[in-house]
């Protein structure tokens, strides 16, 4: 399984110094949505650290102008994109098109997404799925049934993502039901003491 970690809500160059020391320790590293916002796409692909081993994704959360944010975004040289689920079939489609032209790798995020709606979109051949529980949510997540269900209604859709409060304990229940592809980790990484070491935590009960 691979951990990908989140990066949001600090300075671009803490964000850059942070992703640098985690690129030999983690599998994706994710520029947040406020992160991207703050400073922009410009301003991140002039300053892209350079990466060896971690791919880079960039949170878009793509609602409309679905390929011209992509295109965007794969000029400021981010591996991965991410799109709403909820999002018209056209920008839904048209990012799909501008992924496979840039040769990078189309996020789904499925936040407040129906049922309905995915079995609409499960289709995408090659496409990261992601659960994803809002971070304004007042409910609990139970990830590791949620991801459950998820496979059960969803048979044909292979990456699946999972984000939202998840722990060590989560990550290693995660890794054992052997469903998700990655597990998306911010603040029990990032906001701790020393990150890096946090970060190779979760990579060994991942492996």
């Amino acid at each position: 399984m691979k951990l990908q970690v989140a990066i949001d809500r600090v300075t671009l160059g803490y964000a850059f110094n942070l992703a640098r020391q985690l690129d030999d320790v983690v599998d994706i590293i994710e520029f947040g949505t406020s992160l991207v916002k703050d400073y922009g796409l410009v301003e991140i692909g002039k300053r892209r650290p350079e990466l060896t081993h971690a791919q880079l994704l960039l949170d878009l959360k793509t609602f409309d102008e679905g390929p011209y944010e992509f295109e965007k975004g794969f000029d400021a040289k981010g591996d991965i994109l991410t799109v709403m689920g909820a999002a018209s079939s056209d920008t839904l489609q048209g990012v799909y098109d501008v992924t496979r032209h840039r040769q990078g790798e189309m996020f789904i995020d499925l936040m407040e997404t129906t049922d309905q709606k995915v079995n609409q979109i499960a289709g995408f051949e090659n496409v990261i799925y992601g659960i994803h529980h809002s971070h304004d949510a007042t409910a609990g997540f139970n990830a590791v049934s949620t991801v459950e269900d998820f496979h059960k209604k969803f048979p044909k859709i292979k990456r699946i993502s999972v984000a939202g409060g998840i722990d060590l304990a989560t990550a290693k229940r995660l890794a054992d039901q052997g469903i998700a592809e990655s597990v998306i980790v911010g603040s029990k990484i990032i906001k701790t003491e020393d990150p890096v070491a946090s970060a190779k935590q979760f990579m060994e009960v991942l492996k």
